[in-house]
């Protein structure tokens, strides 16, 4: 019998939000989800392992206006991210042959480094860094958060689990915090026609998404330590390298 337990975190993401609305910049990513997944999936069957933990992302669910989301919820991934579904099925595929797979969808990270600091300087320059209408939900999750909740999921049946805090806001709120904690103006949110002409890319992002983490918190008894981003991102801007 080989190792108990494989986490498969690894991605290739574009390394600012600008390049983020690219799609070119995701192909290492796709390929790290499509081929690198399931060769890890098939080397852990090979071991013995158990337990097989596959990361994906969480903001390919539909819009759903103020309606809650959960896992059970349809999903629509743009061009730019469809790997995420061929990840899943790696996890899929391993609890289909006897074992346990897991699939952790990952809320919009935020935390002290090098996008945070994108974003705070483009509201400083008096715009928003999220696409969206005001009123449309934002899910997010602290970057510590993220990695007890990967930790969290060990004890927790196989299945899909959306990894989010408590309390998702709407674009005017997300942004609105940012502001605030550098002592800035409230910021103009992107107009609808510049925000089309991101294409598909730039409409999943601004899509309204207010997910739920019953299902995890249920199964594994883990909990956020940052509630929503008004406690969590002044921390976290605070952190940012000066």
């Amino acid at each position: 019998m080989g190792h108990t337990v494989v986490i498969n975190l690894a991605t290739h993401m574009p390394s600012s939000s600008f390049q983020m609305m690219l799609p070119w910049k995701w192909r290492e990513n796709d390929r790290v989800r499509r081929e690198g997944s399931a060769l890890l999936a098939r080397a852990a069957l090979v071991a013995g392992v158990r337990l097989f933990i596959q990361e994906s992302f969480a903001p390919v669910y539909e819009d759903r206006g103020d309606m809650w989301i959960n896992e059970s919820c349809p999903v629509r991934p743009a061009p730019y991210n469809r790997t995420v579904l061929d990840a899943e099925r790696s996890a899929a595929s391993f609890t289909e042959k006897g074992r346990a797979g897991i699939t952790l969808r990952f809320a919009g990270f935020y935390g002290p480094d090098e996008m945070l600091s994108d974003m705070v300087g483009i509201v400083k320059k008096g715009w928003a860094p999220l696409p969206g209408a005001a009123n449309a939900y934002w899910s997010s999750v602290a970057q510590e958060d993220a990695a007890t909740a990967v930790v969290a999921a060990l004890g927790a049946p196989p299945g899909i689990y959306n990894v989010c805090d408590d309390e998702p806001l709407t674009r005017r709120e997300w942004v609105d915090i940012i502001a605030h904690a550098i002592g800035a103006k409230p910021p103009r949110l992107m107009p609808h026609w510049l925000s089309s002409l991101g294409g598909k890319s730039m409409e999943l992002m601004s899509r309204s998404q207010r997910m739920s983490n019953a299902k995890l918190k249920g199964a594994s008894g883990w909990t956020p330590r940052w509630p929503s981003v008004r406690e969590g991102m002044p921390v976290a801007i605070r952190a940012l390298a000066p």
